[in-house]
């Protein structure tokens, strides 16, 4: 089995969370050639993945569990929340897991953020990635915080690579 490492970014809405997520995903995938998986969490339970009328809602509404199988991909539609652990073991085999949100689950964790910083995150953030449009010097950093550009993809991928836990 292959060693599977996780790492997890946070950040205030509109703050390049998931821009972040899928430029890191596509360098691991393409040129680092890595499997990828990604959690995104919903604290507003606002994402539809099955449209009414069609049976996957048909289904989902009953309350059960549903897995929808075709032939190029495998769709769980879920009314339990999940543990890390088990959401884990649904992707089967992966290099490298990228989760956004999930504050409380203790990954190593990249705060996203442009144009101000929210100092509420400092507690549990490891990393910071910010741009130009922040002014860093305005902010007390906690010193053990490592401080990325959120430009540079390269540079957020090496401090994966020495930084992401194994799960």
């Amino acid at each position: 089995m292959k060693k599977r490492l996780a790492i997890a970014f946070t950040g205030p809405s509109n703050s390049g969370k998931t821009t972040l997520i899928i430029k890191i995903a596509q360098k691991l995938m393409n040129e680092h050639k890595k499997e990828v998986a990604i959690i995104k969490h919903d604290p507003g339970d606002k994402a539809r993945f099955d449209v009414e009328g069609k049976d996957s809602y048909k289904f989902s509404q009953t309350g059960a569990e549903v897995i929808v199988a075709s032939p190029t991909r495998t769709t769980l539609f879920s009314k339990r929340a999940r543990e890390l652990e088990d959401m884990v073991k649904l992707f089967g085999d992966f290099d490298y897991l990228l989760v956004e949100g999930l504050k409380d689950l203790p990954l190593p964790r990249i705060s996203v953020f442009r144009e101000k910083i929210d100092e509420t995150y400092f507690g549990y953030m490891d990393a910071l990635a910010t741009d130009k449009t922040v002014q860093i010097a305005n902010y007390n950093i906690p010193k053990d915080v490592a401080l990325l550009d959120l430009n540079d993809i390269d540079e957020i991928i090496s401090w994966i690579l020495q930084n992401a836990k194994e799960v």
